[in-house]
């Protein structure tokens, strides 16, 4: 399956979401690179930064699945690389 790049940012208003969304990042961390997190408390809001490398309509559901939630805007940018066929498992390795 073709996987992309992309860059998932997201901005929490609403506390009381902070829960859902950290429930629904652990279903999708198989495919999280990585995860930066910034509280900026001048402004009440807290301000989440997650790299993915998945097929696209696991970034774009994952995009829509956190923008649903209470006090929560989430944005997906995709890398302009080409995408890239997944490694399968069962793979034999070449010595």
């Amino acid at each position: 399956m073709d996987t992309r790049v992309a860059l998932i940012g997201i901005v929490v208003e609403d506390s009381h979401s902070i829960k859902q969304l950290n429930q629904i990042l652990h279903q999708y961390g198989t495919y999280i690179i990585g995860r930066m997190g910034l509280p900026y408390p001048k402004r009440q809001v807290n301000i989440i930064s997650i790299a993915i490398d998945a097929p696209a309509d696991v970034i774009s559901a994952l995009a829509g699945k956190l923008g649903r939630l209470p006090g929560v805007s989430s944005k997906a940018v995709y890398s302009k690389l080409p995408a890239q066929l997944e490694e399968r498992g069962d793979m034999e390795t070449k010595s």
